[in-house]
């Protein structure tokens, strides 16, 4: 698990946090040190508040211990970050119960239906019986594509007709999971409309369906967040929270980008936890997110 995080994370280790490792390795603390640092962490999409943020605490920690070796400040760097990396509340998707429910959100190209599939493959090793609920019903292609997934997982799809009510599918697939003895429904959902369309009231539609039909439902709503749209992703998770109650991320496509420090922006600016992160495009490449493993991921 730690090498497919690492392994994840290389771009953002060699291009960022490699050069902060040289910033921190030699010499004296100076002023120029704090500047070096400070622009190398929003290169790394740590964002501007955070970084702040990070730099001061360092800075006093500097002055309250007697550091004065640029070499010293790597160990407390590191500490500091972990600290911005708060524990979560429990992960409703993990208590055990007759249905779990969990809505999927995001914006088209998020990478939010590969996800599915992905988590899907990773609950079943798990032994859950999983079902996945089409409700992105204004584009026929998202109905394709999470079949698609759906087969490749080996789990079954409930979905209706393109352009239908989102909420009729997953009142659906709440209905079909009882049915059936399925005990974890993903509902993935609409990440783009047509202009005559709220985006977000559609989503609010899905949500009223979920809490009306089933006890404290639903119990996760998990936003995909494209890493490599970095500071851009943090303003569309904003939105996304403040009508459909987001209750984590998945930070998707990982592997790809230098912009991994933007997990540290989510949690102080979003306060929001990371649940699992992308760490390659199989269907295996999701891992749960450790906060610890990612930091030594980061510097290693």
């Amino acid at each position: 698990m730690f090498k497919s995080i690492r392994d994840s994370l290389s771009r953002t280790r060699n291009t960022v946090f490699g050069q902060i490792a040289g910033v921190l390795g030699t010499g004296d603390i100076t002023e120029e040190t704090w500047e070096d640092l400070e622009a190398l962490l929003v290169q790394a999409d740590v964002g501007v508040p955070t970084t702040l943020a990070v730099v001061e605490a360092l800075q006093e920690r500097v002055k309250a211990d007697g550091l004065y070796k640029a070499e010293q400040l790597t160990e407390a760097l590191k500490q500091e970050l972990r600290s911005v990396l708060v524990d979560p509340p429990p992960f409703e998707l993990e208590a055990p119960r007759q249905l779990t429910i969990v809505m999927i959100v995001g914006v088209n190209g998020s990478g939010k239906t590969t996800t599915i599939g992905k988590l899907s493959r990773h609950y079943q090793n798990k032994g859950r019986k999983i079902v996945l609920a089409a409700a992105d019903t204004f584009r026929a292609a998202a109905i394709d594509q999470l079949k698609i997934w759906g087969e490749r997982a080996d789990v079954p799809v409930i979905a209706g007709q393109p352009n239908g009510d989102p909420g009729a599918v997953a009142y659906d697939g709440i209905r079909a999971a009882r049915a059936r003895g399925y005990d974890t429904l993903l509902i993935d959902t609409a990440g783009r409309l047509h202009t005559k369309f709220n985006l977000m009231r559609e989503l609010e539609k899905v949500y009223g369906v979920c809490k009306k039909s089933v006890h404290a439902a639903p119990h996760e709503v998990l936003l995909a967040l494209d890493a490599p749209t970095g500071q851009n992703a943090l303003i569309q998770a904003q939105k996304f929270k403040e009508s459909v109650h987001v209750t984590g991320v998945i930070l998707t496509k990982l592997d790809s980008t230098a912009k991994g420090g933007m997990v540290f922006a989510i949690y102080r600016e979003l306060g929001l936890p990371v649940r699992f992160i992308g760490t390659g495009e199989r269907i295996e490449d999701l891992a749960p997110f450790d906060p610890d493993q990612f930091i030594d991921g980061l510097f290693e």
